[in-house]
């Protein structure tokens, strides 16, 4: 249980912390609030107006710093932006067992290194400008907010599989000429980089090259909306942090994508290929914790979905196998 600080109380700076998140008093500092008003609120501050955290360097998604402020004690809501950043990063640190700080730093400066040196083509992409990124009917049903907005842009082929159109075919090329320019720049430099996922040998993780921040925007104020409303059962209401990448197929790339259980709660597939052929893509059945991994069987619903034309939104646990596009790249956001 979370207890208020007293009228007045301001803290110089960050405190260190236990590893459940308790701040321990230092006798130097001044007289604090009791150690108990600085834990972790329970229940977050639904009024509080939370800072953004975009333009700093984290070791952590900026959105997950937005959301945590909120559960800070009212004593340290006013403290600057850096000091609170210190504070909660040292909290969700005491989390991470050792090997995946390690491998939190690694990533981290590996991704340092990517945006010291690339630079971007076309530089529009790395802020979100709605407008030009969205169609016109996906952002008015998101205006509105209702689920039947929503659902009179959709279709339901499948329980929890939704399609619908969503970006402008000028993103699409934008985006695509991007990864273009930063596979050349790869090749040219010699410079090798983490692929998406174990499944695919080629594609890139658009995170790494800078457009982090421009996913967030379209996690938190596009996809959000929407999960919440179809997929609350499963925390669509409270998505986070992602895992944005796009993945190529064809001739002389990878050919195809056996069934698989995505690792995430909500999964966001676009098709941006140019031209192509084929294209089918396959949901069977649903998995519960326990038997995520399980194989799929005959008498599992089978989903088929011929052509993907703009946006594909699933729920955790579907079980999805993909002959995708030859020619073409699939952008996956994935939390």
């Amino acid at each position: 249980m979370s207890l208020d600080g007293r009228p007045g109380d301001r803290l110089e700076g960050p405190l260190p912390v236990t590893g459940n998140g308790v701040v321990l008093e230092d006798s130097n500092r001044p007289a604090l609030a009791p150690m108990s008003s600085q834990r972790l609120r329970l229940i977050p501050n639904k009024d509080h107006n939370p800072d953004n955290y975009d333009d700093m360097e984290l070791d952590f998604s900026p959105s997950i710093f937005t959301s945590l402020e909120r559960f800070l004690p009212p004593s340290m809501l006013g403290m600057p932006r850096h000091d609170k950043v210190k504070f909660m990063t040292e909290i969700l640190l005491k989390y991470l067992p050792h090997g995946e700080r390690n491998r939190v730093q690694k990533h981290r400066d590996y991704r340092q290194k990517i945006i010291s040196n690339y630079q971007p083509l076309h530089r529009e992409l790395y802020s979100m400008h709605p407008a030009t990124t969205f169609v016109a009917p996906f952002l008015k049903a998101v205006s509105d907010n209702t689920e039947e907005s929503f659902r009179r842009i959709m279709s339901e082929p499948s329980p929890g599989v939704f399609t619908f159109e969503m970006f402008q075919p000028q993103f699409c090329e934008l985006l695509l000429s991007e990864v273009e320019n930063f596979e050349k720049w790869v090749n040219e430099a010699k410079f090798r980089i983490m692929r998406p996922n174990t499944m695919n040998k080629y594609g890139a993780v658009l995170d790494d090259f800078g457009l982090e921040t421009m996913l967030d925007k379209l996690m938190e104020n596009f996809i959000r909306p929407i999960s919440k409303v179809f997929f609350a059962e499963v925390g669509g209401s409270t998505l986070d942090s992602h895992h944005g990448f796009v993945v190529e197929y064809g001739e002389d790339r990878d050919a195809d994508l056996g069934f698989h259980v995505d690792d995430s709660e909500v999964t966001l597939n676009v098709c941006l290929g140019k031209q192509f052929s084929g294209g089918e893509l396959f949901f069977r059945g649903t998995r519960c914790d326990k038997h995520v991994n399980s194989g799929s069987h005959s008498e599992d619903v089978l989903c088929f979905i011929v052509a993907v034309t703009g946006m594909v939104l699933e729920q955790r646990h579907q079980v999805i196998a993909s002959i995708y596009f030859y020619g073409a790249e699939v952008l996956y956001l994935e939390r």
